[in-house]
């Protein structure tokens, strides 16, 4: 299932306020490009983030037939370069006005100074590394835990969870990483429990 990557489109027309929420909203990844203008320069000492100054985000007296598709494709770049990430682009009201146009032509603009678009993107992919070695860890936990409380109550905590985070845009990639590491737990469990069926003094 596709999901939005956020690119946050700021006006140097933003209020104090219009700032203050757009700050609060980032995730701690996000980078803020810029035109390299004294205007841009106070909104994101408002955002509190380190810049990364774009020439083309300049303003111009007269634009050229191309200057929009130049704007989306510095702000794509920076978006893949990590699509998990918030992109903040902070410029003047009339190159915003063409990047928006040209960015998301088919998401309509807020109006304000502040327009959020999305980009589309694939989910976040599973870590099955950490979620193997993490099931062979549940594994062994949940048989020291098992001399106390049912052996399947730790592995069914860490189903529940799953299932939860399944359900939640952003960490669905959590939800299926402990999913996969309760079914390697219980793979570990089974050998397990053959091996020193096969090997009763083995254990």
């Amino acid at each position: 299932m596709a999901d939005f990557q956020r690119i946050v489109v700021v006006s140097t027309r933003a209020s104090i306020a219009d700032v203050d929420r757009v700050r609060a909203g980032l995730g701690s990844t996000a980078v803020v490009l810029t035109a390299p203008t004294a205007e841009a320069k106070r909104v994101v000492q408002g955002l509190g983030r380190a810049p990364v100054p774009e020439v083309v985000l300049a303003p111009v007296s007269y634009p050229d037939a191309d200057r929009g598709h130049r704007l989306d494709a510095v702000v794509r770049r920076h978006a893949v370069a990590d699509r998990f990430r918030d992109v903040v682009v902070v410029a003047d009201p009339a190159t915003v006005v063409l990047l928006l146009r040209a960015l998301a032509p088919d998401q309509l603009a807020e109006g304000g100074p502040v327009t959020e678009v999305g980009l589309p993107r694939g989910p976040r992919p599973v870590p099955l590394g950490p979620a193997a070695a993490g099931g062979v860890a549940l594994a062994g936990v949940a048989g020291v835990v098992g001399l106390v409380v049912p052996v399947w109550l730790l592995p069914a905590l860490v189903v529940a969870a799953g299932l939860v985070l399944l359900g939640v845009p952003g960490r669905r990639h959590l939800g299926y990483a402990l999913l996969i590491a309760t079914g390697v737990a219980a793979i570990v469990t089974l050998l397990a429990i053959a091996g020193s069926d096969r090997f009763p003094g083995a254990w």
